[in-house]
């Protein structure tokens, strides 16, 4: 099946894919984007979402907008460190000092810069959406130190630098994809996972993991990316309107987000989660080694150095 499946013959709908359940706010957005397309290009185009995982996982959507057999996905950024090594400095942990910050740097020169170095590799970076604070959860004890995370088995994503990340921490990174988490956690596969309360809450991961502890380690952010291939076929009106559609969602996305969080927060707390503060300090001190590994260009420690003095 083509990205754009064809609909009479001027009228194109956007596949778009998401890991994410129907009412999650990355796909609430991107719906949110395609309204605003169908606006701007007076009903032609629209966007197609496809949530909770039913075109495959992100790695899989990721393979599948670079070759132009969807159009559109919408990934958390890990899983594009491989591919385009600027995404890697926003990645880094305890590099955002508040989501105010993350925000300043994403919408300004330092975002754009990011977006764009996707291109060469066949991605357009049309958005930079947000992902919260994460932080780790674990089955059977919390972690309220360094020393208490020293060789759990962790999930991670399927990306280098989260394996180094929690490596840094001393626990056993085990790399999987979010589908298969909720099993590896209530068979004791896995003794921990990290990410943000709404995924948290969202995936019921609060069932089998009873204490979230705040490391609040990365707000590595979301992208929406567009398929160059299926974008140098559209006129530049048509990528005008496009640009203009995903940075209308961006602020749709914040307030869902931000909405969505305090909600879930909530609820995993009712259900009787337990949310435990952690001495953040040592976990910070323990990330010199990831950074010396991934931030090796002079380029991207630049970048670094100019967003912790963004304000």
């Amino acid at each position: 099946m083509s990205a754009a499946l064809s609909l009479g013959a001027h009228a194109t709908e956007f596949r778009s894919s998401d890991i994410h359940p129907d009412d999650y706010p990355t796909v609430a957005a991107v719906k949110y984007m395609g309204q605003v397309l169908q606006k701007l290009t007076n009903g032609k185009h629209s966007v197609a979402v496809f949530s909770n995982g039913r075109l495959g996982s992100e790695k899989d959507a990721i393979e599948q907008t670079k070759l132009g057999a969807m159009a559109m996905t919408r990934v958390n950024i890990a899983p594009m460190n491989n591919i385009c090594p600027a995404t890697v400095v926003p990645t880094m942990p305890f590099l955002f000092r508040s989501k105010e910050h993350l925000r300043a740097v994403l919408d300004g020169p330092i975002g754009e810069e990011i977006l764009k170095s996707c291109e060469p590799q066949g991605f357009i970076g049309l958005a930079f959406y947000d992902s919260g604070a994460r932080s780790v959860y674990s089955v059977k004890k919390p972690i309220r130190t360094l020393a208490d995370a020293r060789g759990m088995k962790v999930r991670v994503q399927q990306s280098d630098l989260w394996v180094s990340l929690l490596e840094a921490m001393g626990a056993n990174a085990t790399p999987m994809p979010f589908g298969e988490v909720y099993t590896a956690l209530k068979t004791g596969l896995v003794d921990a996972a990290e990410n943000n309360y709404p995924s948290y809450e969202s995936s019921r991961h609060f069932e089998v993991a009873r204490y979230y502890s705040k490391t609040e380690h990365s707000m590595a952010p979301e992208m929406l990316l567009f398929s160059k291939r299926v974008w140098d076929k559209l006129s530049a009106d048509e990528q005008k309107a496009l640009r203009q559609a995903a940075r209308e969602s961006v602020p749709y996305m914040r307030r869902l987000w931000d909405e969505r969080d305090a909600r879930s927060l909530a609820a995993v707390k009712a259900a009787g989660a337990q949310v435990v503060e952690v001495d953040k300090a040592s976990f910070q001190a323990a990330m010199k080694p990831v950074y010396d590994k991934y931030v090796t260009d002079p380029r991207l420690k630049e970048m670094v150095k100019r967003i912790q003095d963004t304000q």
